[in-house]
């Protein structure tokens, strides 16, 4: 199975495809940017593409949402992995020998607490975790260390000096399994959803419809707003609910369909699991 990820190997994208397909054997196809990960998508270039929604700490990643809505895929599960973050080396060298440490302004920023220990270490940022891991063994840097995930300590033969630095111990990033193909059937199990709309954007339009998914027993687990491009100042709103029996969410569907405007199920699949 294909599956494009965005980042290098080794980034926490990857583990969190390996654990969804329960798989280490995966043809993982790294790309450099999430607008390249739906593309490949979109285009069948891969059987399946992983993308980040959202982190814990940071929030929603509100441009996904609306590389989901443009390039009409499919949502068929979730994963919610927690991401904790290594300080690593080349094996023949240890933290005395640091001078720099390299990663993304996000794991800098998430291992904070243990870097001002060390106030003496340069802070240097670049575009990813697993292609700070990667370019310390490319370029058998002595002085340096990066902060990546263990899959990228395996990939490149890193040690890793210093495990789980980071100071949030619980820090959680929902990851989305994209498909090209259209659902037309819904296999046993399903009880999330995901769906956008747009309302008249008159007095109350958002209550009467959060109103019916209430009445209709379901769970609404997230609401997110993303502004119209090229609009002024009109909105999707995005929504993930949560429901005993799929029955329930065809009648909630069936309900809100009049009060709402452009209204799309993004995926019907089953609530992910936290690794």
């Amino acid at each position: 199975m294909r599956i494009a990820i965005q980042g290098f190997e080794g980034s926490f994208h990857q583990i969190a495809a390996q654990e969804y397909f329960h798989s280490r054997q995966l043809e993982i196809l790294p790309c450099s940017t999430f607008s390249d990960v739906v593309r490949k998508v979109h285009r069948r270039e891969v059987d399946r593409g992983v993308m980040a929604i959202e982190n814990s700490l940071a929030g929603s990643i509100l441009p996904n949402y609306h590389l989901l809505q443009r390039y009409e895929l499919t949502i068929i599960g979730e994963i919610y992995l927690n991401i904790r973050q290594h300080l690593m080396m080349l094996p023949e060298y240890d933290l005395d020998d640091i001078r720099e440490v390299h990663s993304h302004p996000m794991a800098l920023l998430q291992c904070a607490e243990f870097l001002e220990k060390h106030p003496e270490w340069k802070l240097v940022e670049t575009e990813d975790t697993a292609l700070s891991a990667r370019h310390l063994r490319q370029y058998r840097a002595r002085h340096v260390a990066a902060i990546a995930s263990k899959l990228a300590a395996e990939i490149y033969q890193l040690k890793i000096v210093a495990p789980n630095i980071h100071t949030m111990k619980k820090n959680y990033t929902r990851f989305l399994i994209l498909s090209r193909d259209k659902q037309t059937a819904f296999p046993d199990g399903v009880n999330k959803s995901s769906i956008c709309f747009q309302t008249d954007h008159t007095r109350g339009s958002l209550a009467r419809v959060l109103v019916k998914i209430a009445d209709g027993g379901i769970n609404l687990s997230k609401l997110q707003s993303h502004p119209i491009p090229g609009s002024e100042w009109k909105y999707y709103f995005y929504v993930d609910m949560e429901f005993d029996h799929f029955s329930q969410f065809e009648t909630v569907i069936r309900d809100i369909q009049p009060l709402t405007r452009d209204l799309k199920i993004l995926g019907v699949y089953q609530k992910g699991q936290t690794i």
